[in-house]
């Protein structure tokens, strides 16, 4: 809220300043919303006065009117689809990861998140040659591991260096060294808008949940703080500088016994699309997913596709269906 005061615009002087006080009107909103005809009959002010000083403070603190036309080519200059490399996931999300959004693939353990998500960046890297930023929280991302699904991909030597090159791994055990991360993205990407005007499109964490949860517990203080910190430095990542991001989080058990992803109702705001992995029922050993849509602004929800995973984490594209299941 804006006080107002001699030197804010040119003729708002003390006399003026003092006049509008004695009619409770004490801050630019106050004067931009009063009726300026009653308001220079109550103070015995110039209606021309006051005119030309809601003029110039519209000018210097109110938002400029857009168009629906002008929004719509703005969000296709900065808005992309990074496919995942698999066509039922693709499905799923509607064509792929979009930019300026932060996805979430939520499941238990061992479910194949961090294959998913180690696949896409790779598809990203290699198919699209677009810039990853891989943080690791969990220690499960090397880079043999990362060669393998490359060379799933290519088998040139200087195309497997290219896109490795173009990956970039971090690996961050604690929710503060993150956010340390985060910052320090923050400032390079911006600096190199200026600089070469290359982009990075993918940001991954893997997984939000394990640098959070150590510090959930008793009055959840300091963890509903970093948490809080961290949903708003991946939403401005995301808008700001066009990524995709994508995380990945545990699961968890509500009071009736429903399972749903981790970290409580004020993350779940965080994600614009969520999916819930799980191995299939009875086959653990299995390399087949389900992957269910949990939330989206795009799909109805509960949709599910079945996804392979390969011997090296690969997405693979099987002969099976890809229509949606119920």
């Amino acid at each position: 809220m804006v006080i107002l005061r001699e030197g804010l615009c040119p003729g708002l002087t003390s006399d003026i300043i003092a006049a509008l006080k004695r009619n409770h009107v004490k801050t630019v909103v106050d004067l931009v919303a009063s009726d300026l005809e009653d308001l220079a009959r109550k103070c015995f002010l110039s209606y021309k006065t006051l005119v030309a000083i809601r003029r110039v403070l519209l000018a210097q603190y109110s938002a400029f009117p857009s168009n629906g036309a002008d929004l719509y080519e703005e969000l296709k200059v900065s808005t992309a689809i990074l496919p995942t490399g698999n066509s039922k996931l693709d499905l799923l999300l509607d064509s792929g990861l979009y930019t300026g959004e932060v996805t979430e693939i939520a499941g238990t353990a061992g479910c194949g998140k961090t294959q998913v998500c180690q696949s896409i960046a790779v598809n990203v890297a290699s198919s699209m040659k677009q810039g990853v930023c891989y943080i690791d929280t969990t220690g499960g991302v090397t880079g043999s591991r990362l060669l393998q699904l490359i060379q799933s991909k290519t088998e040139q030597e200087d195309e497997q260096i290219s896109c490795l090159q173009r990956i970039e791994v971090f690996h961050v055990f604690c929710v503060y060294k993150l956010l340390d991360v985060l910052q320090d993205l923050r400032h390079s990407l911006s600096q190199q808008v200026v600089r070469s005007g290359e982009a990075m499109r993918l940001l991954v964490i893997d997984s939000v949940c394990a640098v959070i949860y150590p510090l959930l517990g008793g009055k959840q203080t300091e963890g509903m703080a970093a948490m809080n910190n961290l949903a708003r430095e991946l939403q401005t990542l995301a808008r700001d500088y066009s990524l995709s991001v994508l995380v990945t989080n545990h699961i968890t058990k509500d009071s009736t016994g429903r399972i749903r992803p981790a970290l409580g109702r004020s993350w779940s705001f965080v994600p614009s699309t969520r999916i819930l992995l799980c191995r299939q029922e009875g086959n653990t050993q299995s390399g087949y997913c389900t992957a269910s849509l949990v939330k989206s602004p795009r799909q109805p929800s509960n949709l599910q596709v079945e996804v392979e995973i390969g011997l090296h984490g690969t997405l693979e594209e099987s002969s099976t269906s890809t229509a949606f299941g119920s």
